[in-house]
This record gives structure tokens, C-alpha cells and sequence, in this order.
């Protein structure tokens, strides 16, 4: 295998199976992962990083699979990556690589992963800014970003996107109910997708009044609600031109600045938390579990005993 210099160099020169054998060793954590998250990091924030969430049968994968060749119209390489539930077997990705996406397959133009969550709340993958990174370094100028699609709770998705859109459909009449659970204040667009089905114009009017009576302010950015239909293609240049309204937005007001704060942070807090978690849980012993069952010591203060030895042991290594 090629060193991780020379993965990475050939990932910026646009080399498909460098950026899948990168992508692999980032996401998975593997030996030589924290050389290429140096190597890639100062690519970080190259592209525009669009999340879409939303329920399960809102079409969020449709929409993606329509927004991709839009973009290479456009004649930008477009990355996507798709968060699936884990396989509780094997720790990828459940679903695997979605087969409508596969169009895109022999395009070098587009690059599609799909990432388990492990586990992690809120749709996202704990590893998903060092997948970002391999992207950007292989020139993606988009990358989309589709969250597992377990319901009203994925806000996650807007500390890691620079533009949040939140699916929906007529028939799941949970337009309200996503209002509720947060996704006003994480979502910058609303999309109503399936409108060619009954109820869509009623789903966009209950979403119009829903934001006017408990929308947050999110700046001079007025929050929109698009009505589209991945199935018939219709919308999604509307859709693209919100996406490109609102990036115009963030680079020309304080938002932007404030969110690239708050993915670095979050970058900052899941890679300690991982390293933490991690190193902590592996010194675990027997012995240690044979303290517990003997009542000799009880979990708070084997704990702290464990995370101050991990501590020494980091300060030692500094």
C-alpha cells in the first residue's frame, strides 16, 4: 500500500481509488488515519456542504440523486456522502451504497460513500469532517450530506453543513410536528418534496405558517419553503438557486463565520471524545470488572481512577 504522503497526493490529484482507500482509513480510524486528518485539514472549508435530513420516505436521496447532475452541469465535482444505520455485524454502513445513485458511478466527477453512524444520535457519522476533508482535498466543490432519516430530531446535521434543508412529503403529515422537535431552528430551507402528490400546496402553506409564528431570527436569512418532485424532476433548479442564495448569504454576513466556529468545534469536541472514549474503555481489565463484582470499588470511583491513568499516561507522552 502507498504511504499516507503518497495516498494523499494522489487523492489531490484526482485519483478514485485514493480517495476511496483514503476515505476508508479516515472513517474507520485506521493506522495512519491521524497523518492524512493533518494532510487534509487545511483543505477544510474549500466546499460548499449542503446537509439534507428529514424522515424516512421524505425522498432525501431522490433529491440528491437530482442535485447531482445539476451540479455537473455546472461542471463541479460533487462529493456525496450518505449516512446509513450500522450494521451491528460487520459496523458499516447498513444500507450500503443506494443502487438509484449508481448512474453516477463511472462519472470521476462524483465521489459517493456511504458512512455508518455507529451508533452516533442525530443521523451523522462520529468521523464525518474527515470524510468531508478527503473530499475537499479531491477537489469537490459540493459535497451533499443525507443524515440516516430517523425523524424530528437530526439537528446535528446543522453543525456540520453550511446549508441545512429539511425534507419533507405531503403524505407523512409531520410538517408540524418537525417544527416541534427542532428542525426549524436547525433547518435554512424547507423542501416539500412528492408535491406532485395531494396535499402538497397544503404542506407548503402549513410550513409558511408554522415559521411565521415560531421561527427564530436566523439573521437577514428568511427561512424558505420549496415545493419539488424528485420523481418528475421539477423544482430542483429552484432548490439549487435557494442553496446558492443562501452560500452568497453566509460568505457576505457574520453566519458564516459563526458556523465555521461551530463545525470546528464540533470537529474539536467528537475527534477528543472518540481518542477519550476510546483510550479510557481500553484499560479496562479483568481485574478492574473483579473490583466491581466484589464491591471493592463501585463505578464512579474506578472511573476517575481510570481517566486520571489516562491522563498521566497523555501528559507523559507530551
Amino acid at each position: 500500500m502507498p504511504s499516507t504522503a503518497e495516498l494523499a497526493k494522489r487523492v489531490r490529484a484526482g485519483d478514485q481509488a485514493a480517495v476511496g482507500r483514503a476515505l476508508s482509513l479516515v472513517v474507520n480510524e485506521s493506522k495512519g488515519f491521524e497523518e492524512l486528518t493533518k494532510s487534509f485539514f487545511p483543505c477544510a472549508g474549500r466546499a460548499h456542504k449542503i446537509g439534507l435530513s428529514g424522515p424516512p420516505g421524505s425522498g432525501k436521496s431522490s433529491l440528491v440523486n437530482r442535485l447531482v447532475p445539476h451540479y455537473r452541469k455546472l461542471g463541479e465535482k460533487v462529493g456525496v456522502l450518505a449516512v446509513d444505520p450500522t450494521s451491528p455485524f460487520t459496523g458499516g454502513a447498513f444500507l450500503g451504497d443506494r443502487l438509484r445513485v449508481q448512474e453516477h458511478a463511472l462519472d470521476q466527477g462524483v465521489f459517493f460513500r456511504s458512512l455508518g453512524s455507529r451508533g452516533m444520535t442525530g443521523g451523522l457519522s462520529a468521523t464525518i469532517f474527515g470524510a468531508i476533508h478527503v473530499l475537499e482535498a479531491y477537489g469537490c466543490g459540493r459535497i451533499l450530506i443525507e443524515t440516516v432519516g430517523t425523524g424530528q430530531d437530526e439537528v446535528e446535521i446543522s453543525r456540520v453543513a453550511d446549508s441545512v434543508v429539511y425534507v419533507t412529503a405531503p403524505s407523512l403529515g409531520d410538517e408540524i410536528q418537525g417544527m416541534k422537535a427542532g428542525a426549524m431552528e436547525a433547518a435554512d430551507i424547507f423542501v416539500v418534496n412528492k408535491a406532485d402528490l395531494p396535499g402538497a400546496d397544503k404542506a407548503v402553506a402549513s410550513l409558511k405558517t408554522a415559521l411565521d409564528l415560531g421561527a427564530k431570527p436566523k439573521g437577514d436569512w428568511a427561512v424558505r419553503v420549496l415545493a419539488a418532485s424528485a420523481s418528475l424532476n421539477q423544482g430542483i433548479a429552484e432548490l439549487a438557486q435557494t442553496l446558492e442564495e443562501h452560500r452568497a448569504y453566509l460568505a457576505s454576513s457574520t453566519e458564516g463565520a459563526k458556523r465555521k466556529k461551530t463545525q470546528l468545534r464540533e470537529e474539536l469536541s467528537l475527534f477528543i471524545t472518540r481518542r477519550l472514549r476510546k483510550d479510557t474503555l481500553d484499560r479496562i481489565s479483568d481485574a478492574d470488572i473483579e473490583e466491581l463484582r466484589s464491591g471493592r470499588a463501585d463505578p464512579v470511583t474506578l472511573g476517575e481512577r481510570l481517566i486520571a491513568g489516562f491522563l498521566k499516561a497523555a501528559r507523559s507522552r507530551a
